[in-house]
């Protein structure tokens, strides 16, 4: 079956080289036959919770991709927040998208909690909740490898491809990796004229959601609503 373009986009942020990675909250698994179908890595986990959907997607690998076939899969019918990444520890990229930014902000602290000394990299995908989400990945540390900004049937995405390292220190440069912003910094910086447009439209889209929210209450939407009005979106 043929990908939507956040799949697409999110297939084609996924370098080859990782050991596992895990197409979490995978729903009919179609990013994860995409990368094994390219070959993308020598082990590819489908994970979601509901057992009726992930017995389904098991059905289809076995037909499609049979066992004795390199890259090898596993489907997990677990909570994602109990990935059991340290029985599969070498170089995992664990993916997350199609849920909301509360619940990814829930199950990416989770995941780093029961495994405080791994190196992990995450791809990220939220419905919405983009600010906080990026605030508290700030707070666990996390630096930026890259992030993207699509459209796709009138909704728009931000994509954070990042990485969690423990045993690199936040004060020392790297070249692959730069700090998260709270409101993004390449996703503002348009290639062309149409990225330009997707790049306009958002940011109205997000000042006239914090603006709403500011007009009923205080805290910390009021800093938001500040750094998305000083955004310039920059033609490159």
């Amino acid at each position: 079956m043929k990908l939507g373009q956040r799949l697409t986009q999110l297939n084609d942020m996924i370098p080859t080289g990782y050991t596992h990675i895990w197409d979490c909250c995978c729903d009919h698994g179609l990013l994860g036959a995409a990368l094994l179908s390219r070959q993308a890595s020598p082990t590819i986990h489908f994970v979601d919770i509901v057992p009726n959907l992930m017995q389904q997607l098991e059905d289809k690998l076995q037909r499609f991709y049979p066992r004795q076939s390199i890259p090898q899969w596993h489907v997990h019918c677990i909570d994602v927040a109990k990935l059991p990444l340290s029985d599969y520890p070498e170089n995992p990229l664990v993916v997350i998208a199609g849920v909301g930014g509360d619940l990814m902000i829930e199950l990416v602290n989770s995941i780093c909690l029961h495994n405080p000394q791994l190196h992990i990299d995450f791809l990220l995908c939220p419905v919405h909740h983009q600010y906080e989400l990026r605030q508290h990945l700030i707070k666990l540390e996390c630096r930026l490898i890259d992030e993207k900004l699509i459209e796709e049937n009138r909704r728009f995405y931000e994509i954070l491809y990042i990485r969690r390292d423990p045993k690199l220190p936040v004060n020392v440069a790297n070249d692959s990796l730069t700090d998260i912003d709270p409101i993004g910094n390449v996703i503002w910086q348009a290639s062309d004229a149409a990225q330009q447009d997707i790049a306009m439209r958002y940011l109205a889209k997000t000042i006239a959601h914090y603006s709403r929210i500011n007009q009923s209450r205080s805290g910390n939407t009021s800093q938001a609503l500040k750094e998305y009005q000083q955004v310039n979106i920059a033609l490159k």
